[in-house]
């Protein structure tokens, strides 16, 4: 069985997850318990459901964990273009971290339809992961 580290989806959401560190840490300190604080949390979201998915007794259980990362990816968008409608990012840091949340996003969506459509057994993870 392979490890969740060697998924793609999670490799790509840990490094989002430290961007969105790097990035609140540039915000307002008022919004330490707000919007920095929110969206470090569905950043790490993203690889920890990952993670806690592979380790499921089901191939169905980690597909549902892996939805569950799609879902807090998404909310880390919308929360990504309120700091920019607020004025908290730059355009170049905004649309750069865009692009990684929409990479991040296509290889969620991979992993879930290799999971679907995978002939492994409940235990196994998936050989692939890219999408």
């Amino acid at each position: 069985m392979r490890s969740y580290k060697e998924l793609d989806a999670w490799k790509l959401s840990m490094e989002l997850a430290k961007k969105i560190y790097e990035i609140t840490d540039t915000f307002p300190a008022r919004e330490i318990y707000g919007l920095s604080s929110q969206m470090q949390r569905a950043a790490v979201f993203v690889p920890s459901n990952i993670a806690e998915g592979s380790g499921r007794n089901s191939k169905k259980e980690f597909v549902q964990f892996i939805y569950l990362s799609r879902g807090s990816l998404l909310e880390l968008e919308t929360q990504l273009e309120l700091s920019k409608m607020l004025d908290y990012l730059h355009e170049k840091k905004y649309n750069n971290t865009a692009r990684l949340i929409a990479r991040v996003h296509k290889i969620i969506n991979g992993l879930i339809f290799s999971l679907k459509n995978s002939r492994t057994t409940d235990n196994q993870q998936p050989t692939t992961s890219k999408g």
